[in-house]
């Protein structure tokens, strides 16, 4: 058995075992390797250092994972400033307003505020559109 680092044209990488060099070259010649990432069967050999005991080497799902937990928060965090700079705060009364606006009897504009969930479950069972705007995530650079 031979463990090869190997890497997609998406530049993801990972590991996978093959009974032999061949073996590698004989699947990979047929499409047969796939990034566990995306599916891409457009895989080559990565540069691998040897195994030496001791070191602990990332698990690329993980590495995968703390980045698109980042890539989430950066667009939580452009979702809600979009909105506090471009909308209405209108407070605790948003059910209200948002109500108001959707039947005519306050001027049509964007608006954000609080609801409580009862109030959001009338507002849309009733066809009023409204959603949860994203809570502001921790800054990252003050996250451990």
């Amino acid at each position: 058995m031979i463990r090869y680092a190997l890497k997609c044209d998406q530049t993801h990488g990972f590991e996978a075992w093959f009974g032999s060099s061949a073996d590698y070259d004989d699947q990979a010649a047929r499409g047969l390797v796939e990034c566990p990432f995306c599916g891409s069967n457009r895989v080559e050999k990565a540069v691998m250092a040897p195994a030496v005991g001791g070191a602990r080497r990332a698990d690329p799902a993980s590495d995968m994972a703390v980045r698109m937990q980042t890539v989430m928060m950066a667009a939580a965090r452009e979702v809600r400033a979009h909105v506090e700079a471009n909308f209405d705060y209108v407070g605790d009364a948003f059910a209200r307003e948002a109500r108001d606006i959707h039947e005519g009897r306050s001027e049509k504009r964007e608006i954000y505020g609080e609801a409580t969930p009862a109030e959001v479950k009338k507002l849309k069972e009733d066809g009023v559109p409204v959603s949860a705007l994203p809570d502001a995530p921790p800054d990252p650079s003050k996250v451990n």
